[in-house]
């Protein structure tokens, strides 16, 4: 088996996951599999507390499914079972990471990659590339998430639009959509991704964990029930290390040194 993901660990807890699946990163079988692995590794390495996903090369974040694959399992009937369950699986996977994840989209993002990048808390995408949602023009609609991924960000008649019609916008009609947060120059995706990371890195660990499960609580059950668990989570966050810090730094007028715990 090929290496189709790689993990390269950075400095300052930032981790990058790398679609090395050229030439258009395109999701296999192989690649899904190769990156529940890689999650898995993630979520029991304390060291780690952000996240960067990306592509490799200049020509694609991910292109989306692997046709030629998805076309045999189609035909042999098996494309639920051995492709779309587990990709479903594996996203949820990394939607679920409790630590700050960033989509690093430095080339085009099309149906599975696009829904990929929606799992990412924020995205960053270079000015020139493309994303959409093409599966409509195949015949097939976005079956790994982003019929639920897409509306939560830019709102139910936009997604709808989006995914009806199947034509990829730029990197500008997608940040006004809000489907990113920034745009980078050309062949900068991953520089800017790094700066903001590292920014994270520096917060909390403790506060950064309980933002990501504090909003994604309150998404999924509603504002009362998410508010409830905020008072819960805050209760980790006044008994941790790292409050008494912040404040020691505040009063002493420089940067904290947050151990994050």
């Amino acid at each position: 088996m090929s290496d189709t993901i790689k993990l390269i660990r950075e400095s300052n807890g930032i981790a990058v996951i790398q679609l090395s699946n050229p030439p258009l990163n395109v999701v296999s079988r192989e690649l899904t599999l190769q990156l529940a692995q890689v999650l898995k590794q993630i979520e029991t390495d304390p060291q780690i507390r952000v996240v960067i996903v990306t592509g490799e090369g200049s020509r694609a974040f991910c292109a989306g499914a692997d046709i030629k694959e998805f076309a045999d399992l189609v035909k042999a009937g098996t494309v639920i079972v051995d492709k779309l369950a587990i990709e479903n699986y594996v996203y949820d996977m990394l939607d679920k990471l409790p630590i700050p994840t960033i989509a690093a989209i430095n080339g085009i993002a099309l149906g599975g990659g696009a829904e990929l990048a929606l799992c990412c808390d924020i995205r960053v995408m270079e000015e020139q590339t493309q994303i959409g949602f093409p599966e409509c023009k195949l015949g097939v609609f976005p079956g790994s998430g982003g019929t639920q991924r897409l509306p939560q960000l830019i709102g139910e008649a936009r997604a709808k639009e989006l995914m009806y019609i199947g034509d990829s916008i730029n990197a500008e009609t997608a940040f006004r959509m809000g489907l990113i947060n920034r745009i980078a120059p050309e062949g900068k995706a991953l520089e800017a991704a790094m700066e903001l990371a590292l920014t994270i890195s520096l917060r909390s660990g403790v506060a950064m964990k309980c933002i990501k499960q504090a909003v994604d609580h309150g998404l999924l059950a509603g504002t009362a029930a998410g508010q409830s668990k905020s008072l819960e989570l805050s209760e980790i966050v006044f008994k941790s290390e790292d409050i008494h810090e912040g404040i020691a730094a505040f009063y002493g007028k420089r940067s904290a040194n947050f151990k994050h715990r």
